[in-house]
Parts: C-alpha cells; sequence; structure tokens
C-alpha cells in the first residue's frame, strides 16, 4: 500500500478508551499504519440500583425529551428494557436528543431515531439547540447519565425554565491493567501520541501509568474535543492535537493531520511540539 494512504505508519498510537468502545478508533488508526498500543483506563459499569430509571421510564409520558448523552447510557438503558416488560421504540414516546452522531448511531440500531442532534458534540450546543427549536421553561426533560458527567446540561436547561430529571445510570471507573510497562514506553520515548476521548480517560491515564510519565511530555496527546483537551492541560499534560470534529472520525483526522504536517510530529519523544 502507498505510503500516501497509510500516513501513520511506523507511529505508535496508544488508544486509552474502554475496551468494548474501542474498536472503531482501532480500526481506523490501524488502518492508516498506526502500530496501536491498546491501553483501556477505564471500565463502564452500570449501576448496581437503576430503580430510579425504571420509575422514569414506567411514566415516560410526563416528559417532553429525553437526552442521550454517550454511547454507554444508550447501552445501559436499552440492555434493561426487556428486563421491564419494554422495548426501545418506547423511547420514541417523547423527543429523544443525542450528544452526537455516534450516539445517534447506536440509538438508531436498536430502532430509535433522534430527533436532535447538535452541529458540536458537547452538552453545551445541546442545550443551545433544544432552545432554538422552542421555549423550554416548563418542560420537563429526562437525563440518564454518567454518575461522574459534567452538570452543564442540566443546569443549562434549568437556567432556561425546564424541569430536568438526572438519573445516574453507570460509573466510569479505572480499569484495572497494569500500566507499568506503559509508563516505561513512555518515559523511554517509545510513543508517538496518547488519544484520549473522555475527561475520564485522562484523569485514569494518569492513576495508570503515574504523574511522572503522564506529564513527561515524551509523547503527543491526542484530545476528542475541548472539555477533554481542558482536563489533560489541568492535569499538566500538553496538548497539541484537538480534533475540529469531536468525534473518532474527527480524532483521527486531527491525527494524520498533526503528523503530516512539514516539520511537525516527527520522531518520538514530542517535547517540543
Amino acid at each position: 500500500m502507498a505510503q500516501a494512504s497509510r500516513p501513520l505508519a511506523g507511529r505508535r498510537i496508544v488508544v486509552t478508551r474502554a475496551r468494548e468502545q474501542a474498536g472503531d478508533l482501532v480500526q481506523a488508526l490501524t488502518a492508516l499504519g498506526a502500530d496501536v498500543v491498546a491501553a483501556p483506563t477505564i471500565r463502564i459499569e452500570p449501576l448496581a440500583d437503576l430503580a430510579p430509571l425504571r420509575a422514569a421510564l414506567a411514566d415516560l409520558a410526563r416528559y417532553q425529551w429525553i437526552v442521550f448523552t454517550s454511547q454507554n447510557t444508550v447501552r445501559v438503558v436499552c440492555d434493561r428494557l426487556p428486563e421491564w416488560g419494554l422495548e426501545p421504540r418506547a423511547l420514541t414516546r417523547v423527543a429523544v436528543a443525542a450528544i452526537g452522531p455516534a450516539t445517534a448511531a447506536a440509538l438508531a440500531e436498536r430502532g430509535v431515531a433522534a430527533a436532535l442532534v447538535p452541529e458540536r458534540f458537547v452538552a453545551e450546543a445541546v442545550v443551545e439547540e433544544m432552545v432554538r427549536r422552542g421555549d423550554v421553561r416548563g418542560k420537563r426533560i429526562l437525563v440518564p447519565r454518567a454518575l461522574e458527567a459534567r452538570d452543564a446540561l442540566p443546569e443549562g436547561l434549568r437556567a432556561r425554565g425546564a424541569v430536568v430529571d438526572v438519573i445516574p445510570v453507570y460509573a466510569t471507573v479505572r480499569d484495572p491493567g497494569d500500566g507499568s510497562r506503559l509508563a516505561r514506553d513512555i518515559v523511554a520515548g517509545q510513543i508517538d501520541a496518547i488519544t484520549f476521548t473522555s475527561s475520564s480517560t485522562v484523569r485514569h491515564f494518569v492513576d495508570l501509568v503515574g504523574r511522572e510519565a503522564a506529564t513527561s511530555g515524551r509523547f503527543a496527546a491526542a484530545a476528542i474535543g475541548p472539555v477533554t483537551a481542558a482536563t489533560a492541560r489541568e492535569l499538566g499534560i500538553p496538548v497539541p492535537i484537538e480534533a475540529d470534529e469531536y468525534a473518532v472520525p474527527g480524532l483521527v483526522d486531527a491525527l494524520v493531520r498533526h503528523f503530516g504536517e512539514a516539520g511537525r510530529g516527527r520522531g518520538r519523544g514530542r517535547g517540543d511540539v
């Protein structure tokens, strides 16, 4: 295969996404020639007590919107529906919003069409788009989400008069894997880039490899969007690569641009990028 079609050839790129979610990113990077290192830093754990979610779904008619903020939420919610005598299409009794195309695609796979997908794949954009479509004052909105999620979405909607029920359905916890080998490779300058697809992947990456390796500047950090990039910088990790489109394809494009531009991204040990 021609080098032009493999712009990441010879690059060792780490994927920190949860193991069950990493497939699309790993495949895309491998197809472009990268030597992919799978190092999941997080694991998704559904909460043991999902009674509040069950109660909300049983009375879904009182809501005008349900907002899904990740593929994880879609999976946890939809996987529980059969146990409760419901089908995914029951969700279509209200308007459904998805934070981005990957979340919308996860819903579509289950027969649920998202009525709202913002152009920017962040919580603030969901609020903006929902308000643009009409006054949300007095409307009741259901937001199933991660236990540790940001409050930008519910707070933004409440500030505009909406009644928001936030129900945590899963927790993001550190993957139990050993990060010592990855830490050694980082310090030795054997890693070109490390990808981060959420703030939780950044935080648990630091826990996994240790602060010295994480903040060594010996690799190029690649963030899927501004929220993830901000978390990395707060923890002392420079972020020279940031996706314009806050999704896996945008992250891959940003890596290709970075390593393809003249003089940039050459070699390992990216303290100078």
